[in-house]
């Protein structure tokens, strides 16, 4: 695996749900010497996903039966954070988001500037002329405008599926008590702002195709309702009107219990 080179210590983690089309794909095109470990977390895929992982030398997990996107993500973590590396990313492996941009998503950790590094559709790019349905578009901006007045900051979006995390970051937010469903990307978001973690973004180029996956529109209703629910959840937790655990950072409660 000639892409384990580098000594900055950066773990790509790749939730994976009948991907076998596209993930040899996404690997390819990891620049080398930018990565020094890869984790295929395996949903209960119904394809050749993890033989083709397997055939690739990555670290691979699987899931008895597919327990949702955010479940998913918490085995990625879990497991990166069994490593030894400081940074973890976040690559979806049905090649929608540009895995040769890596670089840059890690650059401002990297230079530690920030802790958190989002890869924005939005930035510098019309995402609707690169296929994404405008009912979608829509939903998007709508959100977005949505959790930066709620959450007190500026992003371009926040539902993407291209993201830098420092290890401080998945030490300290409790991911765990997050939905094993597609919501969990906003409630860890909602952490890290809770948290007073820095955010950057970094412009990507996106592709949509029939391989690459893409929520329908019962489960983006699904979502854009669950998303309304974290965010009254938190505005009720700053304000400190009711107490939500999950919104607690694990170093507080560490300090708590001592």
């Amino acid at each position: 695996m000639d892409k384990l080179k580098t000594k900055l210590g950066v773990v790509v983690v790749m939730p994976a749900y009948n991907a076998a089309k596209t993930l040899e794909k996404t690997y390819d095109a990891i620049p080398p010497n930018t990565v020094d470990d890869i984790i295929l977390v395996d949903d209960g895929s119904r394809d050749d996903t993890v033989s083709i992982a397997k055939s690739l030398n990555l670290s691979v997990f699987k899931h008895k039966q597919n327990y949702g996107y955010g479940a998913n993500q918490k085995t990625c973590y879990k497991e990166a954070l069994n490593t030894n590396n400081n940074i973890i990313v976040m690559l979806h492996p049905d090649y929608q988001y540009d895995p040769s941009l890596l670089p840059e998503i890690i650059k401002p950790i990297v230079k530690k500037e920030v802790s958190v590094v989002l890869g924005s559709r939005i930035l510098d790019s019309n995402p609707v002329k690169q296929g994404m349905p405008w009912w979608k578009y829509i939903s998007n901006r709508f959100l977005t405008g949505l959790e930066n007045w709620v959450f007190g900051i500026k992003l371009s979006e926040y539902h993407t599926g291209y993201r830098a995390y420092s290890r401080e970051v998945l030490e300290t937010v409790n991911f765990k008590m997050n939905s094993d469903q597609f919501v969990f990307d906003q409630e860890i978001m909602a952490q890290i702002v809770a948290s007073g973690f820095k955010i950057a973004e970094v412009p990507i180029p996106t592709k949509y195709f029939p391989e690459a996956s893409s929520a329908s529109l019962i489960q983006s209703t699904i979502y854009g309702l669950s998303i309304l629910k974290v965010l009254w959840r938190y505005w009720l937790h700053k304000r400190g009107i009711k107490k939500y655990p999950q919104f607690d950072s694990l170093r507080e409660r560490y300090q708590e219990v001592n």
